[in-house]
């Protein structure tokens, strides 16, 4: 028996049914909500999004936005890391892999998913934000699994399906550390473009994110705000000549995205045709996994930032999907079918990296290579600081052994992406087989997530018109209303008190090592 052939048809068979029609129109659903229920707000109040968010970050005031309390991280700091984390592979290898296997039209799918994704980031941010938590050592958390149990468990009552979503989303967002994504997207294009082994690539790349990520989120952060930054702007540039080298066939292009959409794609050169489901289905989960909105994976950084307002650190999430999508994965689709390279039956990074090749020569080649690593390392680096708060709400009430995991996580963090590029770049495993485990990683924590957003829906539109009626003079401001949950003193007693019994158990533990 062909094991690998089962195994890769079992694959396959998962990635084709769940991420059918039903899961499709449910994400589609919630993102469509929040999207119309708040009146667009992420289009028509989108200077207010900017002059909160990239706006601060050039502005010489000495704003609140831009201050940093021990402990805890700035918004900017948050924001690039967040940035960081969904830049990478999935705007040089995901766009161009959703093309070549969805047709252009897949495009379209990626940036409607855009648009409601810079509300549904918005939400999941304000929501994990409004419900983040401080362990005994004072630092802040946040993220899905928090506000699950606090929203549902704690405040409506609702145990049994409250830890259930909690804990599927922990469990199902810790499998995605078994994807290794980046690694293998980098050593793929490093390989091409220099000719480098793949496997030598994940090794080095090893070493280097053990340096990066030994001193946790303060070196992460550093190194965040120094990369992020000059590599968007660098790849932007890239982009834009490689497009105005075709600009004649630009509107060619956007003919494509938008015919194809909803027709399919005829089979063309290398490339063998699709349909409507499969544009669908390639362009919102690339889209996803690009911006990672809906996921659950940016709340999980910005709930430790010191911010002033839930919804104020939520203007964040909606800047990094216009950023990550609406900006660069566009630029990216436009490169890729300008040059006319999508037909030719290369995916992934590849097809990108041989796009910028027919314009800029082997300088393509060598851009890419170097992108794809800066990419690739600041995106890593980033999720690390996610499976840490996740791991930090499954052992909270274990903070001896929550520190242990942690440490024992950093030694094993890189292992996935060897195995991964090893079994790519010398055991015959399939690329187009791993991109579709990628998405298969995707359907629990999203679904989860989408749907603890939706649950706690009746707490996140009063934050909002909170929000709206405090810094934007639309409404009038409620003042007993609180901003954060642990402001009602109620609330405050209970929480303190179990922090208060996490340092007892913490100190008794260091006094036992300390006797011997």
């Amino acid at each position: 028996m062909d094991y690998y052939q089962t195994f890769a048809n079992v694959i396959y068979w998962i990635d084709d049914n769940f991420w059918g029609y039903p899961f499709i129109f449910f994400v589609l659903f919630v993102g469509a909500y929040y999207f119309f229920g708040s009146k667009l707000f992420t289009i028509s109040h989108l200077n207010h999004i900017f002059h909160w968010t990239f706006g601060q970050v050039i502005s010489k005031e000495d704003s609140t936005e831009k201050q940093k309390a021990e402990g805890r991280v700035s918004p900017f700091e948050a924001a690039c890391i967040a940035i960081g984390g969904c830049v990478g592979s999935g705007n040089i290898a995901g766009v161009a892999s959703a093309i070549a296997v969805g047709g252009p039209g897949s495009v379209l799918w990626l940036e409607i998913w855009a648009f409601f994704g810079m509300m549904v980031k918005l939400v999941e941010i304000s929501l994990s934000c409004y419900y983040r938590s401080k362990n005994e050592k004072g630092e802040y958390y946040g993220g899905t699994p928090f506000m699950v149990e606090k929203g549902l468990v704690r405040k409506r009552g609702h145990k049994a399906a409250g830890m259930t979503i909690a804990i599927l989303f922990a469990f199902g967002f810790w499998f995605q550390f078994l994807g290794g994504s980046q690694a293998y997207s980098i050593s793929e294009a490093l390989n091409y473009s220099f000719g480098i082994d793949m496997f030598l690539v994940t090794v080095l790349y090893s070493i280097v994110l053990y340096y990066v990520i030994w001193h946790g989120t303060p070196r992460i952060a550093a190194m965040a705000t120094r990369l992020v930054p000059f590599m968007c702007i660098a790849y932007l540039i890239g982009t834009i000549v490689l497009i105005f080298a075709n600009v004649k066939e630009v509107p060619h292009a956007f003919y494509m995205i938008f015919h194809d959409a909803f027709t399919g794609t005829a089979a063309a050169g290398g490339f063998v045709g699709s349909g409507i489901r499969l544009a669908m289905t390639k362009g919102i989960s690339r889209s996803m996994n690009s911006n990672e909105a809906g996921q659950g994976s940016s709340p999980l950084i910005h709930g430790s930032s010191n911010t002033i307002h839930p919804v104020r650190e939520g203007l964040w999430g909606s800047f990094e999907v216009f950023t990550d999508t609406i900006i660069v994965c566009t630029c990216t689709a436009l490169a890729v079918i300008c040059t006319g390279e999508w037909t030719s039956g290369k995916t992934g990074a590849t097809l990108t990296i041989v796009s910028f090749e027919s314009v800029f020569g082997v300088g393509g080649k060598i851009f890419i290579g170097v992108m794809m690593a800066l990419f690739g390392i600041t995106t890593t680096a980033g999720w690390f600081t996610y499976y840490i708060s996740v791991i930090q709400w499954i052992f909270r009430k274990h903070p001896v052994v929550r520190d242990r995991i942690c440490l024992i996580f950093k030694f094993i963090f890189p292992i996935p992406n060897l195995i991964i590029v090893w079994s790519v770049s010398k055991g015959g495993f399939d690329a187009n087989l791993f991109w579709a485990i990628v998405d298969i990683t995707l359907l629990i924590p999203v679904f989860t997530n989408l749907l603890a957003m939706f649950l706690l829906r009746n707490d996140f539109w009063p934050l909002f018109r909170d929000y709206k009626a405090r810094y934007m003079g639309i409404g009038e401001v409620d003042p007993n209303f609180y901003v954060f949950y642990e402001d009602d003193p109620e609330v405050f007693k209970v929480e303190e008190a179990n922090r208060e019994e996490l340092r007892r158990i913490d100190e008794e533990y260091h006094k036992a090592k300390a006797n011997g």
